[in-house]
């Protein structure tokens, strides 16, 4: 198991800081070699599953997440959405929140746990870095792209 945690401070009010971080078909632009569908489409609610598809070909996997609270920014109070991932590879969980930060700039945290299934232990060592750097990677585009 892997837990990771990415934080940011970006000029952007919080509403703008969740809309960037919640545009689920992004995060496949930005995480390669990969693709996200969002079941049902439209808004995101308690209930929602997100699917990102990575690999080529045979070797790709589905890696679907449950939206289990979905908390958006309002009046200037911290959003947060945690998702769980179900699938038969990936397993654990993700938190993005937004809250208030210096100077009326957005604070992001992300927070993820990553289990993959059939690794063993001994792999964390390098499963870690390689996470924090594409997910820190895809956090950043994210937050840098209107």
């Amino acid at each position: 198991m892997v837990n990771i945690l990415l934080e940011r401070t970006v000029p952007l009010p919080l509403d703008e800081a969740w809309r960037r971080l919640t545009l689920w078909p992004r995060h496949g632009e930005v995480v390669p070699l990969t693709a996200v569908r969002v079941d049902p489409p439209g808004p995101t609610r308690v209930g929602t599953v997100i699917v990102a598809r990575s690999g080529v070909g045979p070797l790709a996997f589905d890696d679907p997440m449950e939206v289990t609270v979905w908390q958006p920014p309002e009046g200037g109070a911290p959003g947060m959405c945690r998702l769980e991932k179900r699938g038969r590879v990936v397993l654990g969980w993700a938190e993005l929140e937004v809250r208030p930060g210096p100077g009326g700039r957005a604070r992001v945290v992300w927070r993820e746990e990553i289990r993959l299934r059939l690794l063993p232990s001994l792999f964390d060592g390098v499963l870690r870095p390689s996470a924090r750097y594409v997910f820190g990677r895809a956090l950043n585009r994210l937050l840098r792209r209107p």
